[in-house]
């Protein structure tokens, strides 16, 4: 017998391809799950069109849909990386997903790695959408898409750092829960929609260190009033990122 009779000798596949495909797998349910693209897209659609359309709220001088848009912005992150993220993962976590895939080939670091991506992947179909309608609304922004991008990324980072944080230490139905009930919280008191002056001085103060209120205010400095680099909200960001993911490391159960 030869060598190259069982040529391509089994084994696990290189750690990119695995990465690769996993990622295309976590896409792929992300993109087929109904309630995961209500929250994730049609949302944060509804909502830039409706408060653009209808003077509802106060968003101070200039066009509302130049006020609204980087919050909405913000809000599809945090819809992704943190709310249907942390929901998805819970119930894996709860129906066994994760622990059969920690037992196969892909470390656990590649697993969530893939996961991260995927949400990226689904981020930036989503800032697409937003943004033509938004440009479709009479949206003109302004600054440095430098800017830009690196306040999506720390988002994505806080938020991705906190939903896995969630998901791996309440049980799933408390993650359902949780995860909605602060979706609903920060989409009202974190700047989204509503301007974060509307709220009396000694609320503001604490509101502003929140992460959806740094990325809507950072993501707001720079497309409506053309902000060099809001640093105090790249901190405010970066220091979530840091206590998300260290805490979700640290503490995550994976059964």
């Amino acid at each position: 017998m030869s060598a190259g009779t069982y040529a391509p000798r089994p084994g696990a596949a290189p750690l990119p391809r695995m990465i690769a495909a996993q990622t295309a797998l976590e896409t792929r349910m992300l993109l087929r799950n109904g309630e995961q693209l209500l929250l994730t897209v049609i949302i944060p659609t509804l909502l830039l069109v409706l408060f653009s359309a209808v003077d509802i709220v106060d968003t101070g001088s200039g066009e509302s849909v130049d006020f609204l848009t980087p919050g909405i912005l913000a809000l599809a992150v945090m819809s992704t990386a943190f709310t249907g993220q942390a929901i998805a993962t819970g119930f894996e976590r709860r129906y066994g997903v994760l622990k059969r895939l920690a037992a196969s080939p892909l470390p656990r670091w590649a697993l969530m790695t893939a996961k991260t991506l995927a949400v990226l992947v689904t981020e930036v179909l989503q800032v697409v959408l937003l943004t033509v309608i938004a440009f479709a609304l009479g949206w003109s922004p302004h600054g440095n898409p430098f800017a830009v991008l690196l306040l999506l990324v720390l988002g994505t980072a806080a938020f991705s750092g906190l939903g896995l944080l969630m998901a791996g230490t309440l049980k799933a139905e408390a993650t359902l829960a949780a995860a909605n009930l602060v979706f609903l919280l920060l989409l009202v008191g974190g700047g989204v929609i509503v301007p974060l002056d509307k709220f009396p001085d000694a609320v503001q103060s604490v509101l502003g260190l929140l992460p959806i209120a740094a990325l809507s205010d950072g993501l707001r400095d720079v497309l409506q009033h053309s902000a060099a680099m809001p640093w105090g909200d790249l901190g405010i960001l970066a220091v979530w990122t840091v206590l998300g993911l260290g805490a979700a490391a640290r503490f995550f159960r994976w059964e």
